[in-house]
């Protein structure tokens, strides 16, 4: 691209001392803004897919991706089940009943929601199963009134392995001493952990279990299914009621979870078109430095033109040095930015653990999520080395244009 002559001189003019110290110092103002510009950039695209990764995999692992609800109990709901699997975006399903109530235990008590599982089918659309901290799911055993919790509620709660805790439900039943709420005793026979939100929020119980608590005959109130593609969920759940249109609700994440995806996406966007105009700002200081460098230089170019440089020699000359401050910054940069996003959560973490500070208590996380992933890289990097090349554009034609008569006239 650059001819050996036109390297060698833009190479020389980057090493010289230059007599205008301020051009060097705006030089490496540019160099430097461009390195933190990539590297900030990389690592806030790393962290918010981070984020976006743990909602994918955590929060919509556990709660349920696409579900039709029937107005009635569906007493066979394994024959609901195997016409719903036909469908080729679905990966799997299980079986549901839910219910909401306040779980009570060493004077304390807390909001929950509670949810009837079959274990067997349950394992294939959650994520609980390779979450457990201390039980198992499979412990969830019709008519054995067992529990599972998530490990803030069994902390705030004051539980351990093996404790009674009760279920109270806001529906109330009368009695000779008057009416009073429906209550029931059950084992905690397993502890999982999630993210704060899923742990302080729901609990799981057999569906056996559930049915008798709401005084329903044997089956399922609706059926979850895990998806493919996400994306889908919506199609999948519209397909899967229109099997029963008169008794099958749809439900999909979108509705329950869908603001959050959609605030994560909006901030990464948003985001990382500010970071952006850090890179854009060293670009504009490449093209300041080189301005002043031309200027500097013009009795060097008028001598270079009068020995026969011609105009495209001499824009390559400048074009090299604005080139030499992006490919340095960018790579700079890259690398550093690639560092901090590998390291960012255990630099955060270390912070957070050493100083107390519960930096991450408001997020659907406890700890700072980062992905780095080589699409973002590269196309940081190549945005940044684009901007730097078109940067050197202007002040390297306003060189070419220089005359030599009139600049060695007053030299």
């Amino acid at each position: 691209m650059f001819r050996p002559l036109a390297l060698f001189i833009g190479l020389r003019y980057t090493r010289a001392e230059r007599s205008n110290g301020f051009i060097s110092f705006i030089s490496l103002i540019s160099m430097i803004g461009l390195t933190l510009g990539v590297a900030v950039l990389i690592t806030v695209l790393s962290v918010m897919n981070g984020f976006d990764r743990e909602l994918k995999t955590r929060i919509l692992g556990m709660v349920p991706q696409a579900t039709v609800v029937s107005t009635e109990i569906i007493g066979d709901w394994k024959q609901l089940a195997d016409k719903i699997k036909e469908d080729p975006e679905v990966a799997a399903v299980a079986p549901f009943i839910q219910l909401q109530g306040m779980l009570t235990s060493n004077g304390q008590v807390a909001g929950i929601m509670v949810t009837g599982v079959d274990p067997e089918y349950e394992k294939n659309v959650s994520i609980i199963n390779e979450h457990m901290i201390e039980g198992s799911i499979d412990t969830l055993q019709n008519g054995d009134f067992s529990i599972v919790l998530g490990e803030e509620m069994v902390q705030s709660l004051g539980l351990q392995l093996g404790d009674k805790v009760t279920l109270v439900l806001p529906e109330a039943s009368p009695s000779p001493a008057g009416v009073i709420p429906r209550f029931k005793r059950f084992t905690l026979t397993g502890i999982f952990t999630i993210s704060p939100e899923v742990d302080s929020l729901m609990a799981f119980i057999p569906m056996g279990d559930a049915a008798k608590l709401l005084r329903l005959p044997d089956g399922a109130q609706g059926v979850r299914m895990k998806l493919n593609d996400i994306f889908t969920a919506p199609i999948a759940a519209e397909k899967a009621a229109a099997i029963a249109p008169q008794q099958l609700y749809p439900n999909d994440w979108t509705q329950t979870h869908g603001n959050l995806f959609g605030a994560i996406q909006m901030e990464k966007a948003m985001v990382g078109l500010l970071l952006f105009l850090i890179i854009l700002v060293a670009a504009f200081n490449i093209v300041s430095s080189l301005v002043m460098l031309v200027t500097d230089k013009k009795a060097d170019i008028a001598i270079l033109k009068t020995f026969g440089a011609s105009p495209r020699l001499i824009t390559q000359v400048f074009m090299v040095q604005g080139v030499v401050i992006g490919v340095i910054g960018t790579i700079a940069g890259t690398i550093l930015g690639i560092i901090f996003a590998l390291t960012v959560s255990d630099i955060l973490g270390f912070i957070n653990q050493v100083f107390g500070l519960n930096l991450f208590d408001a997020y659907f996380v406890n700890y700072l999520p980062s992905q780095l992933r080589l699409l973002d890289v590269v196309l940081i990097t190549g945005a940044s080395f684009v901007l730097s090349f078109l940067a050197t554009i202007y002040p390297a034609r306003r060189a070419a244009k220089i005359q030599p008569a009139q600049t060695l006239r007053y030299e």
